[in-house]
Protein backbone atom coordinates (compact mmCIF):
# COMPACT_ATOMS: atom_id res chain seq x y z
CA UNK A 1 0.00 0.00 0.00
CA UNK A 2 1.45 3.06 -0.56
CA UNK A 3 1.99 5.60 2.00
CA UNK A 4 -0.52 8.66 2.51
CA UNK A 5 0.84 12.05 1.34
CA UNK A 6 0.56 14.65 4.13
CA UNK A 7 -0.58 17.54 4.01
CA UNK A 8 0.93 20.51 5.03
CA UNK A 9 -0.33 24.60 4.75
CA UNK A 10 2.04 27.64 4.03
CA UNK A 11 1.24 30.91 6.28
CA UNK A 12 1.46 33.20 3.56
CA UNK A 13 -0.57 36.40 1.81
CA UNK A 14 -0.96 38.00 5.61
CA UNK A 15 -1.80 41.39 4.75
CA UNK A 16 -4.51 40.08 2.70
CA UNK A 17 -6.01 37.33 4.86
CA UNK A 18 -5.49 39.15 8.79
CA UNK A 19 -4.69 42.56 7.91
CA UNK A 20 -3.89 44.55 10.86
CA UNK A 21 -5.12 41.51 12.87
CA UNK A 22 -2.43 39.06 12.40
CA UNK A 23 -3.09 37.05 15.77
CA UNK A 24 -5.64 35.91 13.88
CA UNK A 25 -2.95 33.25 12.75
CA UNK A 26 -2.78 31.26 15.90
CA UNK A 27 -7.12 30.40 15.40
CA UNK A 28 -5.88 29.50 11.63
CA UNK A 29 -3.54 27.14 12.94
CA UNK A 30 -6.05 25.45 15.51
CA UNK A 31 -8.22 25.45 12.44
CA UNK A 32 -6.36 23.11 10.54
CA UNK A 33 -5.23 21.14 13.49
CA UNK A 34 -9.19 20.83 13.93
CA UNK A 35 -9.65 19.71 10.23
CA UNK A 36 -6.97 16.76 10.24
CA UNK A 37 -4.18 19.03 8.35
CA UNK A 38 -0.71 17.50 9.11
CA UNK A 39 1.49 20.57 9.03
CA UNK A 40 1.61 24.04 9.41
CA UNK A 41 4.85 26.37 8.06
CA UNK A 42 5.89 29.61 8.91
CA UNK A 43 8.38 31.12 5.94
CA UNK A 44 10.98 33.55 7.01
CA UNK A 45 12.34 37.19 6.42
CA UNK A 46 13.89 39.75 8.85
CA UNK A 47 13.40 42.39 6.13
CA UNK A 48 13.04 43.25 2.60
CA UNK A 49 14.65 45.88 0.45
CA UNK A 50 13.46 47.86 -2.32
CA UNK A 51 14.83 45.36 -4.82
CA UNK A 52 12.54 42.56 -4.92
CA UNK A 53 13.17 42.06 -8.86
CA UNK A 54 16.71 40.48 -7.88
CA UNK A 55 14.42 37.55 -6.64
CA UNK A 56 15.91 34.70 -8.67
CA UNK A 57 12.83 32.95 -9.22
CA UNK A 58 10.68 34.56 -10.98
CA UNK A 59 8.65 37.52 -10.09
CA UNK A 60 8.47 37.20 -6.46
CA UNK A 61 4.96 36.50 -4.97
CA UNK A 62 3.90 38.95 -2.35
CA UNK A 63 3.45 42.62 -2.40
CA UNK A 64 6.39 44.89 -0.50
CA UNK A 65 4.25 45.78 2.29
CA UNK A 66 3.36 41.92 3.44
CA UNK A 67 4.49 41.48 6.97
CA UNK A 68 6.95 38.57 7.52
CA UNK A 69 6.11 36.97 11.02
CA UNK A 70 9.53 35.48 12.54
CA UNK A 71 8.89 31.87 11.95
CA UNK A 72 9.90 30.30 15.74
CA UNK A 73 8.68 32.75 18.00
CA UNK A 74 4.94 32.11 15.30
CA UNK A 75 5.34 28.74 15.74
CA UNK A 76 5.85 28.62 19.83
CA UNK A 77 3.06 30.31 19.84
CA UNK A 78 1.10 28.25 17.56
CA UNK A 79 2.44 25.27 19.97
CA UNK A 80 0.99 26.63 22.88
CA UNK A 81 -2.74 26.35 20.65
CA UNK A 82 -2.68 23.24 19.29
CA UNK A 83 -1.58 19.28 20.54
CA UNK A 84 -0.91 17.31 16.92
CA UNK A 85 -0.07 18.75 14.04
CA UNK A 86 3.90 19.30 12.89
CA UNK A 87 5.38 22.70 13.48
CA UNK A 88 7.85 23.47 10.22
CA UNK A 89 10.41 26.81 9.10
CA UNK A 90 9.40 26.95 5.19
CA UNK A 91 12.40 28.06 5.13
CA UNK A 92 14.40 29.84 7.67
CA UNK A 93 17.18 31.71 6.53
CA UNK A 94 19.49 30.19 8.75
CA UNK A 95 22.72 31.84 8.55
CA UNK A 96 21.48 35.30 9.90
CA UNK A 97 21.17 33.36 13.16
CA UNK A 98 24.05 32.85 15.09
CA UNK A 99 24.55 28.56 15.66
CA UNK A 100 24.27 28.55 18.96
CA UNK A 101 21.12 30.83 19.56
CA UNK A 102 19.27 28.54 16.53
CA UNK A 103 20.30 25.68 18.78
CA UNK A 104 18.64 26.90 21.68
CA UNK A 105 15.56 28.24 19.92
CA UNK A 106 15.37 25.22 18.03
CA UNK A 107 15.49 22.94 21.05
CA UNK A 108 13.33 24.87 23.29
CA UNK A 109 10.12 24.77 20.59
CA UNK A 110 10.90 21.49 20.05
CA UNK A 111 10.31 20.28 23.66
CA UNK A 112 7.62 22.50 24.45
CA UNK A 113 5.76 21.29 21.47
CA UNK A 114 6.39 17.49 22.49
CA UNK A 115 8.56 17.17 19.68
CA UNK A 116 6.57 18.41 16.66
CA UNK A 117 9.09 20.79 15.14
CA UNK A 118 10.60 20.46 11.16
CA UNK A 119 13.31 22.63 11.06
CA UNK A 120 12.90 24.14 7.22
CA UNK A 121 16.50 25.84 6.75
CA UNK A 122 17.94 27.47 3.51
CA UNK A 123 20.68 30.85 2.59
CA UNK A 124 18.19 33.31 1.22
CA UNK A 125 18.79 35.38 -2.06
CA UNK A 126 18.66 39.01 -0.53
CA UNK A 127 22.10 41.02 -0.01
CA UNK A 128 20.49 43.61 1.80
CA UNK A 129 19.57 41.40 4.47
CA UNK A 130 22.80 39.83 5.36
CA UNK A 131 24.25 43.06 5.55
CA UNK A 132 22.03 44.53 8.00
CA UNK A 133 22.35 41.24 9.75
CA UNK A 134 26.19 41.89 10.11
CA UNK A 135 26.34 38.46 8.42
CA UNK A 136 28.62 37.71 5.08
CA UNK A 137 26.22 36.78 2.16
CA UNK A 138 29.70 35.15 0.11
CA UNK A 139 30.02 32.04 1.90
CA UNK A 140 26.64 31.35 3.20
CA UNK A 141 26.63 27.75 2.30
CA UNK A 142 29.62 26.52 4.47
CA UNK A 143 27.90 28.88 7.04
CA UNK A 144 25.03 27.15 7.31
CA UNK A 145 26.74 23.99 7.01
CA UNK A 146 28.80 24.89 10.21
CA UNK A 147 25.86 26.20 12.08
CA UNK A 148 24.04 22.96 11.51
CA UNK A 149 26.98 20.50 12.34
CA UNK A 150 27.15 22.91 15.62
CA UNK A 151 23.82 22.46 16.47
CA UNK A 152 23.64 18.59 16.16
CA UNK A 153 26.91 19.00 18.71
CA UNK A 154 24.84 21.34 21.38
CA UNK A 155 21.77 19.10 21.25
CA UNK A 156 23.08 16.31 22.53
CA UNK A 157 22.87 18.15 25.88
CA UNK A 158 26.09 17.06 27.18
CA UNK A 159 29.06 19.17 26.89
CA UNK A 160 30.50 19.73 23.70
CA UNK A 161 33.25 21.34 21.33
CA UNK A 162 33.32 22.37 17.93
CA UNK A 163 35.48 23.98 15.41
CA UNK A 164 34.77 25.26 12.05
CA UNK A 165 35.90 28.08 10.05
CA UNK A 166 32.82 30.05 11.13
CA UNK A 167 31.70 28.40 14.63
CA UNK A 168 33.82 27.51 17.33
CA UNK A 169 33.58 26.89 21.02
CA UNK A 170 34.25 24.36 23.50
CA UNK A 171 32.69 23.00 26.41
CA UNK A 172 29.39 24.23 25.91
CA UNK A 173 26.63 22.45 27.30
CA UNK A 174 22.79 23.59 25.61
CA UNK A 175 20.03 22.52 27.65
CA UNK A 176 17.21 21.21 27.27
CA UNK A 177 18.19 19.01 24.57
CA UNK A 178 15.93 18.49 21.74
CA UNK A 179 12.80 15.92 22.16
CA UNK A 180 13.44 14.23 19.06
CA UNK A 181 16.28 11.96 19.06
CA UNK A 182 19.19 13.65 17.60
CA UNK A 183 17.49 17.15 17.42
CA UNK A 184 14.38 18.46 15.03
CA UNK A 185 14.48 16.81 11.81
CA UNK A 186 16.32 19.39 9.08
CA UNK A 187 14.73 19.77 5.97
CA UNK A 188 16.70 22.02 2.84
CA UNK A 189 15.19 24.38 0.54
CA UNK A 190 18.69 24.78 -1.54
CA UNK A 191 18.71 23.12 -4.94
CA UNK A 192 19.57 19.86 -5.84
CA UNK A 193 22.78 20.36 -6.81
CA UNK A 194 25.56 17.47 -6.53
CA UNK A 195 27.15 19.84 -3.36
CA UNK A 196 23.47 20.28 -2.19
CA UNK A 197 22.93 16.53 -2.45
CA UNK A 198 25.67 15.53 -0.26
CA UNK A 199 24.50 18.35 2.36
CA UNK A 200 21.54 16.75 2.51
CA UNK A 201 22.65 13.44 2.79
CA UNK A 202 25.00 14.18 5.31
CA UNK A 203 22.59 16.08 7.78
CA UNK A 204 18.94 16.34 6.32
CA UNK A 205 15.52 14.32 7.06
CA UNK A 206 14.54 15.87 3.38
CA UNK A 207 14.29 18.58 0.81
CA UNK A 208 12.00 21.48 -0.16
CA UNK A 209 11.93 21.97 -3.49
CA UNK A 210 12.32 25.42 -4.68
CA UNK A 211 9.96 25.43 -7.85
CA UNK A 212 6.71 23.37 -8.45
CA UNK A 213 7.46 21.56 -12.06
CA UNK A 214 6.76 18.07 -11.45
CA UNK A 215 9.71 16.70 -13.76
CA UNK A 216 12.35 19.01 -12.16
CA UNK A 217 11.33 17.57 -8.83
CA UNK A 218 11.14 13.81 -9.82
CA UNK A 219 14.77 14.25 -11.04
CA UNK A 220 15.85 16.02 -7.77
CA UNK A 221 14.21 13.38 -5.80
CA UNK A 222 16.43 10.65 -7.69
CA UNK A 223 19.64 12.44 -7.09
CA UNK A 224 19.29 12.71 -3.80
CA UNK A 225 18.27 9.17 -3.31
CA UNK A 226 21.62 7.86 -4.62
CA UNK A 227 23.45 10.59 -2.52
CA UNK A 228 21.48 8.86 0.46
CA UNK A 229 22.70 5.70 -0.94
CA UNK A 230 26.20 6.62 -1.08
CA UNK A 231 26.08 7.76 2.99
CA UNK A 232 24.56 4.34 3.53
CA UNK A 233 21.14 6.18 4.22
CA UNK A 234 17.73 4.35 3.33
CA UNK A 235 16.88 6.09 0.45
CA UNK A 236 13.35 5.68 1.23
CA UNK A 237 13.87 7.79 4.35
CA UNK A 238 13.90 11.02 2.34
CA UNK A 239 11.10 13.50 2.68
CA UNK A 240 9.63 15.82 0.01
CA UNK A 241 7.96 18.40 0.85
CA UNK A 242 6.66 20.48 -2.55
CA UNK A 243 4.12 22.78 -3.46
CA UNK A 244 0.92 21.31 -4.31
CA UNK A 245 0.14 23.38 -7.58
CA UNK A 246 -4.12 22.06 -7.13
CA UNK A 247 -5.86 19.64 -4.72
CA UNK A 248 -6.37 17.08 -7.42
CA UNK A 249 -2.29 16.69 -8.46
CA UNK A 250 -1.81 14.91 -4.93
CA UNK A 251 -1.26 11.49 -7.38
CA UNK A 252 1.61 13.01 -9.40
CA UNK A 253 3.26 14.59 -6.63
CA UNK A 254 3.25 11.18 -5.02
CA UNK A 255 4.84 9.31 -8.59
CA UNK A 256 7.62 12.46 -8.19
CA UNK A 257 8.56 11.12 -4.89
CA UNK A 258 6.55 13.98 -3.11
CA UNK A 259 5.64 12.92 0.53
CA UNK A 260 4.13 16.11 1.31
CA UNK A 261 1.49 18.50 -0.09
CA UNK A 262 2.00 21.94 0.40
CA UNK A 263 -0.32 24.00 -0.12
CA UNK A 264 0.34 28.60 0.21
CA UNK A 265 -2.32 30.23 1.52
CA UNK A 266 -2.09 33.46 -0.72
CA UNK A 267 -2.17 31.36 -3.35
CA UNK A 268 -5.52 29.18 -2.40
CA UNK A 269 -7.23 31.72 -0.50
CA UNK A 270 -9.08 35.52 -1.28
CA UNK A 271 -9.84 35.93 2.20
CA UNK A 272 -10.16 34.60 5.93
CA UNK A 273 -13.81 33.69 5.45
CA UNK A 274 -12.34 31.09 2.71
CA UNK A 275 -10.21 29.22 5.35
CA UNK A 276 -12.67 27.03 6.99
CA UNK A 277 -13.77 25.44 3.42
CA UNK A 278 -10.61 25.29 2.27
CA UNK A 279 -9.28 23.22 5.58
CA UNK A 280 -12.07 21.24 5.20
CA UNK A 281 -10.80 20.07 2.07
CA UNK A 282 -7.57 19.75 2.73
CA UNK A 283 -8.49 17.86 6.00
CA UNK A 284 -10.71 15.42 3.61
CA UNK A 285 -7.08 15.07 1.20
CA UNK A 286 -4.81 14.62 4.88
CA UNK A 287 -7.68 11.30 5.95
Amino acid sequence: MAQRLQVSITLSGLARLFGASLSGVIETAVAAEAAGIDQIAVPDHLALGPRTDRYPYGRFPLPPDEPWLEPLATLAAIAGATRRIRLATGVLIAPLRPAILLAKTAATLDVLSQGRLDLGVGIGWQVEEYTASGVPFEGRAARMDDQLRACRALWSGEAASFRSPTVSFDDLVCLPRPQQPGGPPIWFGIAPTPRNAQRIAELGAGWLPIGSDLEEIARGVAVLRRAFERAGRDPATLGVRAHAPSPDALEELREAGVTIAAFGLARCAHSRAELPGLFERLGALAR
